[in-house]
């Protein structure tokens, strides 16, 4: 039996749109709890996380353009120097949404550390999500949120994703993600 998430929402239009602009620029990741809700978990946000590839300023500013040309705007403000000098380069996420709407919001940092660097080496795309999208691995997903974040709910985006993607289950790369923690950021 095929399984797959068939209700599409303003959340996954978002994303889709957000990330077809990005893929143009550089490599990017969907990571936390998105993963978990378009794989069909329950649950409220409004915001979705993403980490892209170390750019240059010059780089990003034209990112940054063509975000603002498909009709996104920046939360901390316009200018893309002031945007990549006051927050992206001390590795400080900034927040994208609509023009027109307050919300979702697309939480945006650049990848900061080898950890980043390997989420960004093991992307995947989930069948199960029904999204044309990168995502973070669901093993890298799954020791982020029991050995990092560990709210209930990341605990619960965890048990789901064990349950919804039990064949991909690699409990040693958990492991191995979950020493990298760790190391570097615990």
């Amino acid at each position: 039996m095929e399984r797959r998430v068939k209700d599409r929402n303003i959340l996954d239009k978002f994303c889709l749109d957000f990330c077809k602009v990005v893929e143009k620029h550089c490599k990017y990741i969907i990571v936390s709890g998105f993963v978990a809700i378009a794989s069909g978990r329950t649950r409220g946000t409004e915001d979705i996380d993403i980490i892209i590839e170390k750019l240059s300023q010059s780089k990003f500013a034209k990112l940054h353009k063509s975000l603002i040309k498909n009709e996104f705007i920046c939360i901390q403000g316009s200018n893309s120097n002031n945007l990549y000098n006051d927050y992206l380069k001390d590795n400080i996420s900034i927040r994208y949404t609509y023009k027109k709407l307050l919300l979702p919001e697309m939480e945006l940092k650049f990848s900061k550390d080898s950890l980043d660097d390997y989420q960004l080496k093991t992307r995947v795309k989930l069948k199960l999500t029904g999204l044309d999208l990168w995502f973070s691995s669901v093993n890298v997903n799954i020791a982020f949120k029991e050995e990092l974040l560990k709210s209930d709910k990341d605990l619960e985006d965890a048990r789901h994703l064990r349950i919804v993607y039990s064949e991909m289950i690699n409990n040693n790369e958990i492991d191995k993600v979950k020493s990298m923690i760790k190391e570097q950021r615990l």
